[in-house]
């Protein structure tokens, strides 16, 4: 018999790749998008369009300084899953970058 660790199960965690760039942009106003892939474990382009996806629905702002983006949290929008409709986002970028310099 196999034991549980050797058994082949569908790897899954439970922050979806949009939560750990908003987390990590959180956490790093004028971080590269090169360095947001990096830390996640993602392509540049996947982290870019992540960054897309979540100007358009209004979670973050960018403006340009100088060579570099720097990014503004819109961290007291809801959840978009009606589910989690009634906590903002605050909630969830507080418990990752609580205690941390630089957080939002």
């Amino acid at each position: 018999m196999t034991a549980p660790n050797e058994r082949n199960h569908k790897a899954w965690t439970f922050l979806t790749n949009h939560a750990r760039v908003l987390i990590c942009i959180a956490r790093a106003p004028t971080i590269r998008v090169r360095d947001v892939a990096q830390e996640i474990g993602i392509t540049e382009r996947s982290a870019q369009l992540i960054i897309t996806d979540l100007e358009e629905a209004g979670y973050l702002t960018r403006s340009r300084v100088g060579r570099r983006n720097t990014y503004t949290v819109i961290a007291d929008r809801p959840f978009r899953h009606p589910a989690e409709g009634d906590h903002d986002v605050q909630d969830l970028v507080a418990l990752f970058t609580k205690d941390r310099a630089g957080a939002y």
